[in-house]
């Protein structure tokens, strides 16, 4: 399974999304476009990201399309 996911997201980038990445939401319809979070886990199509700001930090998940790596 994670390996499936490995290989969706290479097909997007020359470099695949693991946790402990830095990515950028660029979803253009999301609240968190152009956020910048730590992947904290990958499943097959999808990706929970950290966003950690001062006081508050927050988990999404995101589709592996709408994210990046910085």
């Amino acid at each position: 399974m994670f390996i499936n996911s490995i290989k969706t997201t290479m097909d997007n980038t020359s470099k695949p999304i693991l946790p402990g990445s830095i990515v950028k939401v660029k979803d253009e319809n999301s609240i968190y476009k152009g956020y910048k979070g730590f992947v904290q886990r990958v499943t097959r199509k999808k990706a929970a990201v950290l966003f950690e700001g001062g006081n508050w930090d927050k988990l999404i998940t995101f589709s592996l399309k709408h994210l990046e790596l910085v």
